[in-house]
């Protein structure tokens, strides 16, 4: 059987729990995939949702729901995610975190953002594995969001699926100036820097994605600040890509909502 995947997905407004668009019926189809596989225990996702000093490991054995939003319609509320978590696999991410020089702690108490539950409500609807989530180091850029993956590289061997879940673009600003539907023609800017990272994806340009903030079209409007691409970096060094020979990126949506948010979800083999 092929190796587990690692996921990038984007999560893109909290709405998404409830109208999901066509980024969530094709994570549903990559998730009635992966439930399919017998090979996998458990998933590690970092979200922005969670910003920590370190990389702080979630070690709380069954995490609450969090609702961490406000503004939104109660059914959004009333959501859960009852995943369990797994304490023993968030001190085994610790030890590699620390192995690597990493600067991390465990936090028993953490709930679980909708950075983590919302996306995987359709990748993963059963809730039975357990998830582990890592926070973003409130300072790290690319390159050291990059590191945090690649130290937990080999965790895949051991059937645990990898994924950061973020947002291919992520301006609040343009998107509450506007309050555009949810089928609302995409912003150019948003379609020229989804293609950039997209072809760079396909080129195996590490070296142009580390540095995007200079070289990727419209990247100040796309993001203003880092913290909804960097979980990106993530899933590209949990897959240690461009690293392994073979290995392939593929698109599971690149879908456009509320013309500001590019849902943009790939799957790195």
């Amino acid at each position: 059987m092929p190796a587990l995947p690692v996921l990038f997905v984007s999560h893109g407004s909290p709405m998404m729990a409830l109208a999901p668009g066509e980024a969530g019926a094709a994570l549903q189809r990559w998730g009635q995939a992966l439930a399919a596989r017998g090979d996998w225990r458990a998933v590690v996702v970092m979200s922005p949702h969670w910003m920590d000093p370190v990389a702080a490991v979630g070690s709380h054995p069954m995490p609450p729901t969090w609702h961490d939003f406000g503004g939104f319609p109660p059914a959004l509320y009333r959501l859960q995610y009852p995943a369990p978590g797994d304490p023993a696999l968030a001190r085994s991410v610790v030890e590699r975190l620390q192995a690597a020089a990493i600067p991390t702690a465990e936090d028993p108490e953490r709930p679980r953002d909708h950075g983590v539950w919302s996306p995987l409500r359709f990748l993963l609807p059963q809730a039975r594995w357990p998830v582990v989530q890592v926070a973003l180091p409130a300072d790290a850029g690319p390159a050291a969001v990059y590191a945090i993956g690649a130290a937990l590289a080999d965790l895949r061997d051991q059937g645990v699926l990898l994924m950061g879940s973020g947002s291919l673009t992520h301006n609040l600003m343009a998107f509450f100036a506007g309050r555009p539907t949810l089928d609302a023609p995409a912003d150019p800017a948003v379609q020229a820097f989804s293609a950039w990272v997209w072809d760079a994806l396909q080129a195996g340009d590490l070296t142009a994605l580390l540095d995007y903030r200079a070289r990727a079209p419209q990247a100040e409007q796309a993001h203003p600040t880092d913290e909804h691409l960097l979980p990106l970096f993530f899933a590209l060094g949990a897959a240690r890509w461009p690293q392994t020979a073979g290995q392939t990126v593929q698109a599971i949506t690149r879908e456009v909502q509320y013309r500001h948010l590019a849902m943009d979800s790939y799957a790195i083999g």
